[in-house]
């Protein structure tokens, strides 16, 4: 009995009750993902209130900061996959260079985007609209937002060394305190409260660069006090080619799988664009409202892929196979609530937004129709995360380029030419549902090629 126990409590991924693993390990990053998931929405609730111009300059800048965590969450994934990977074999010196390493790599990442926000902001907005009211709106915002990105990317590399240490709950405190400021200086620096200076978009953006700073700051912290496991120091940022090399390795592929959105962003936001300014606010609305529904399956995901990834080093095929169908049904049922709610109160969440007539008039039936293929979604963002969990990292990079840049794009541009902005939405259910076809042919694939040989050879 002892043994049992202690065999137990050292491998628990492979013994305790799959459902009951899988809710301890995805609960606290479901709730991180909803702590981010508010944080992507207040900037925009408070912008609405200034006019509708306000708001769709947020929208269109949306695809540069969408890239922007694409690069620092990929570079993330890379630092998380080889610290953790280096300490498992009990190779510190590596862990402490991917870690180092890392944090240099953030830091050349944020003098990148300094330098693109102060210098290409207008041009960005230009090629979008010609009305000067967004383009200096959004100058005002993208140009802080990108200009003083060290706090994003900061934020993003010191919360990563704390999850590849096992420290979740640091990396939580870290994202609730950088949300909970930005939303205090949100009202106070936009509207000008409590003698501030009324700033209106330029406000929130430094609200936001604010809130990532303090984050940031409380990560290094943590880092300091509490993960011993590794070591931080100037002279251990020395460029190490060999370890970029291995982080971007894993990384590279992940940062182009999120920049697809970006580009996918981007188009949509020209083809609205060619309606009118309206139809681009309501993306930016509806992307910001889909956050709630998506990032809890994110957080469900980011518990799944370990377990998946222990239990086929264990070659325990039955174990992985419950994991996914589970995983299944949970990101089904996230999905299900997404939709009624959609469906239902499209007017309410709109109302959020300070949504005008016109804004309605084009937001209600938006919103309705787009979410028809969340019910698709979840399963395809599982199928996806297993591919990667396997290895197959560029199966699920090709689902991506596929849905996004081959269906999504060309479908919504082909619709657009009927005059009526209503069909366009149609292009999100269509790419969704040729999305699924391919994601569960490759699951199939992958299922015959990797996860059954494993329970042939138990049976043998």
């Amino acid at each position: 009995m002892p043994d049992e126990v202690q065999e137990y409590k050292e491998n628990k991924m492979g013994v305790m009750p799959v459902n009951r693993l899988l809710v301890t390990i995805a609960l606290p990053m479901i709730l991180s993902m909803l702590v981010q998931a508010l944080y992507n929405v207040v900037d925009s609730i408070f912008v609405a209130r200034i006019n509708e111009a306000a708001l769709t300059s947020l929208s269109l800048a949306f695809p540069v900061q969408s890239l922007m965590i694409a690069v620092g969450a990929g570079t993330g994934v890379g630092i998380n996959a080889l610290l953790s990977r280096s300490l498992g074999e009990k190779n510190f010196t590596q862990a402490n260079r991917a870690a180092n390493n890392g944090i240099l790599l953030a830091f050349f990442s944020c003098i990148a985007f300094s330098i693109l926000g102060f210098t290409c902001s207008r041009w960005f907005f230009s090629i979008q609209t010609s009305d000067p009211q967004i383009i200096e709106y959004g100058m005002d915002y993208l140009g802080v937002i990108a200009g003083f990105s060290f706090g994003l990317f900061g934020q993003v590399v010191f919360e990563r060394l704390l999850q590849s240490t096992g420290k979740t709950i640091y990396s939580m405190i870290t994202q609730a305190t950088g949300a909970i400021i930005n939303i205090i200086l949100d009202p106070i620096l936009i509207f000008g409260l409590f003698g501030f200076p009324r700033l209106e978009v330029l406000g929130a953006s430094i609200a936001t660069v604010i809130g990532q700073s303090c984050a940031c700051v409380l990560a290094i912290i943590f880092n300091i006090k509490f993960n011993k496991e590794i070591t931080l120091s100037f002279k251990g940022m020395r460029p190490q080619g060999t370890t970029i090399k291995r982080i971007y390795l894993v990384g590279i592929p992940s940062i182009i799988m999120s920049a697809i959105g970006s580009v996918m962003t981007f188009g949509m936001n020209h083809i609205l664009m060619g309606f009118t300014s309206t139809a681009a606010a309501v993306f930016g609305v509806y992307f910001r409202l889909q956050s709630f529904i998506f990032m809890p399956v994110f957080g469900l995901n980011n518990g799944m892929v370990p377990i998946v990834s222990y239990n086929y080093g264990a070659r325990k095929s039955d174990r992985m196979v419950k994991t996914i169908k589970l995983g299944m049904i949970y990101a089904t049922a996230m999905m299900i609530i997404g939709i009624i709610l959609f469906q239902i109160v499209p007017e309410q969440l709109l109302t959020l937004f300070n949504a005008s007539e016109t804004m309605m008039g084009i937001g209600v039936p938006a919103l309705r129709i787009i979410s028809t293929h969340f019910i698709f979604a979840g399963i395809c963002i599982i199928s996806i995360s297993v591919l990667q969990a396997l290895s197959h990292g560029f199966l699920s990079l090709w689902i991506s380029i596929a849905r996004q840049l081959v269906v999504l794009l060309p479908a919504a541009y082909l619709l657009s030419l009927a005059g009526n902005v209503n069909l366009v939405w149609l292009a999100f259910p269509i790419a969704e549902l040729a999305s699924l076809t391919i994601s569960l042919i490759c699951l199939r694939h992958v299922y015959h090629k990797v996860i059954r040989p494993l329970g042939e050879t138990e049976t043998a």
